[in-house]
């Protein structure tokens, strides 16, 4: 399947917020901590639009797992895929997975799940969670520019994805200047 076909079978769906994110995460969590009990999980955040209470988004439940440094990336992946999950992306230098879980042939499941796995760390993610989460206006100015680039780029996640970034940047800034170093590994 060419990437063009794959962005039309999932396009870019935005929805009002749904209270279902947040048990959908409490659900997943609960499996992932299961699974993975043997690497010293150090952190699990729900983050993403869906995170953030009445903000609308893509009906993808974001996920920031945190495994020391230095864990068995091979192992973590092979697990995760055992389990349903389809690896995206692995990079053994930066010690990073990304995978996910509700892409169907047919299109989107009901649940879908993005799992993004790092190493403890004092991640952008968490920051701009935090500042969408305090300040509402912030919150309505990102979903005005997400509701802008569906209607660019309803199929073209890659384009969608990419001209939020400046919009992030600025906000995780304003947020590690506000929150200082809440997240910082001791």
């Amino acid at each position: 399947m060419s990437l063009e076909e794959l962005w039309r079978l999932f396009p870019i769906i935005l929805r009002e917020h749904s209270d279902d994110y947040a048990r959908w995460y409490e659900e997943e969590k609960e499996k992932l901590t299961k699974l993975l009990a043997d690497f010293e999980i150090q952190r699990m955040n729900h983050i993403g639009s869906t995170s953030v209470e009445g903000l609308i988004a893509k009906p993808i439940v974001d996920i920031l797992l945190e495994l020391p440094d230095g864990y068995e990336l091979n192992r973590v992946s092979e697990l995760l895929q055992k389990s349903g999950w389809l690896l995206m992306m692995s990079d053994e230098k930066k010690q990073t997975l990304d995978l996910n879980k509700g892409y169907t042939p047919a299109g989107f499941a009901e649940k879908v799940y993005h799992l993004h796995i790092k190493v403890l760390g004092d991640w952008d993610e968490l920051y701009f969670k935090d500042y969408l989460c305090k300040y509402s206006e912030a919150a309505r100015q990102y979903e005005e520019l997400k509701l802008s680039l569906k209607a660019r780029y309803e199929h073209n996640r890659d384009a969608y994805t990419d001209a939020k970034t400046d919009f992030v940047r600025k906000y995780s800034q304003k947020a590690r200047q506000e929150f200082g170093p809440r997240y910082s590994v001791k």
